[in-house]
């Protein structure tokens, strides 16, 4: 679990949503989450299971946000939960100890903490940046990286507003994955987005962190 972390927008058009996924899915993605808050039952079926099947021809792990019985129907990889959705725990207890659960902690460590005494897979902070997706208090500190790291042991993945340089401190910090919508899916070049994004997490990009005393 290190690199790009690629959340899908509300797209109602599946042709278009598998086009710029897959091509991201080229250049190399840590995990797939699918995201559409609006779509309807049917409509988010299709899609995931679309995705589902594109995620497994490159390889790559599949989450589902929220929806834990359609993660149950299509056999996914997993679901990500947030604070007002089932806990970590009733999500583990659900869907056993082979599947991934990831949890949303804001900026809250004892969010993260709960979370891993859960079952957590993973544990995501933010936002940290303003958004064009997702409505929030740009509240988070960069430095919840460190402390994480130094108290949760689970990988941990940055969420809000993420651009390759917004993005380029929290790695620096530690972060494991960074989780990307608008930046990918409306790239003018999703190739390049992926790109820059997985760049952050080559080996010469962690001088950064040594230069900050990290």
């Amino acid at each position: 679990m290190r690199g790009l972390y690629l959340v899908t927008p509300n797209w109602d058009d599946t042709d278009r949503l598998l086009d710029v996924s897959e091509q991201a899915l080229q250049e190399g993605v840590a995990l797939l989450q699918y995201r559409h808050k609006s779509a309807e039952a049917d409509q988010r079926r299709e899609q995931a299971g679309a995705l589902l099947a594109l995620a497994r021809k490159y390889g790559v792990p599949f989450i589902i946000n929220d929806f834990i019985e359609l993660c149950e129907e299509l056999d996914a990889d997993g679901v990500h939960v947030g604070g007002t959705d089932a806990s970590v725990a009733q999500v583990r207890a659900r869907l056993g100890k082979d599947k991934l659960v990831g949890a949303s902690c804001y900026g809250d460590l004892a969010l993260a903490r709960t979370a891993e005494a859960g079952g957590a897979s993973y544990v995501a902070f933010g936002g940290f940046y303003p958004s064009l997706v997702k409505k929030y208090p740009v509240t988070t500190p960069l430095d919840i990286v460190l402390q994480a790291k130094r108290e949760i042991a689970l990988p941990c993945v940055v969420i809000g507003g993420m651009t390759p340089e917004n993005a380029a401190p929290l790695a620096a910090r530690g972060a494991d994955m960074v989780a990307a919508i608008s930046s990918v899916y409306q790239a003018d070049d999703v190739n390049i987005a992926v790109q820059q994004f997985n760049q952050l997490f080559a080996a010469c990009a962690w001088t950064y962190g040594a230069d900050l005393g990290q």
